[in-house]
């Protein structure tokens, strides 16, 4: 296969969530331009028919199915799931590219907020994967892509619940790759720092107001600690997915893929 053309995805289906947020929704075009066949859900039913509107200018429209639908849910999982297979036939790839940011200092987090941040990083994912991956069994071939965060790998002051989140979400793919391989099903992740999506510059506004500067102040100031000199874009980390969904990946299992501009090592 040659990875990157028109046709590396031709006739495969792939399930992408957290479509409506920035590496999601890049993600899904992407797939889209090399020929897979994309389901793509998420809770911004506006940005869903975003997408679907900027597919119909690239005729592109038939192979893609939108399901508005929240991953935490449930019955919104069941939904999914099955009207991506009726619409494309079996899942053969899944992108778990849904998540949410949030919590505040250990002595200031609310138990409320805790709890809404590892269902949507952590619990729905795997409740999500457990769906799609019995279909992958039964077929025995399938890939699946979770969008953990450097935040999985390192701590970092005031980060806590997002931080226990997505090394929650690390664990579960190191342990569900063993498991999944058995099947022909390859389970990996990437851990991208700050991508430069709407997500990521509400993190650094944070930050900002917490050092008592300007949010372009941060950024620049976050930028000078890169050895690259830049954060992410997020077809950089789409491009990533792709690889580890493609068969040039075939060898590569249980992985977490850093994109990290150089800050991250080891």
């Amino acid at each position: 296969m040659t990875l990157f053309s028109e046709t590396s995805f031709q006739n495969t289906h792939i399930l992408v969530t957290g479509a409506t947020g920035g590496i999601g929704y890049v993600t899904a075009l992407a797939l889209l331009k090399l020929g897979a066949n994309v389901t793509a859900t998420g809770r911004n039913e506006e940005k869903l028919s975003q997408l679907k509107q900027t597919v119909h200018y690239q005729s592109e429209s038939s192979r893609i199915h939108v399901v508005p639908g929240d991953i935490a849910s449930g019955d919104d999982r069941n939904r999914i799931v099955s009207e991506a297979c009726e619409a494309f036939g079996d899942i053969e790839g899944l992108v778990n590219a849904a998540g949410i940011t949030g919590g505040d200092l250990v002595d200031k987090i609310k138990e409320e907020d805790l709890t809404n941040i590892m269902e949507t990083n952590f619990t729905a994912q795997i409740m999500l994967s457990q769906a799609v991956y019995k279909i992958m069994q039964k077929n025995r071939r399938g890939k699946i892509v979770n969008v953990s965060s450097l935040s999985g790998l390192r701590g970092t002051y005031g980060n806590t619940a997002y931080a226990g989140s997505k090394f929650a979400l690390i664990g579960f793919t190191q342990s569900f790759a063993l498991e999944a391989v058995e099947y022909g099903v390859r389970v990996n992740a990437v851990c991208p720092g700050f991508v430069d999506t709407e997500m990521a510059g509400g993190i650094i506004e944070q930050k900002a107001l917490r050092a008592g500067i300007s949010y372009q102040e941060m950024r620049r100031k976050i930028e000078d600690d890169l050895p690259s000199g830049r954060i992410t874009s997020p077809e950089e980390v789409a491009d990533t997915i792709i690889y580890l969904l493609s068969n040039s990946g075939a060898n590569i299992i249980g992985e977490s893929v850093k994109i990290s501009g150089g800050s991250v090592m080891r």
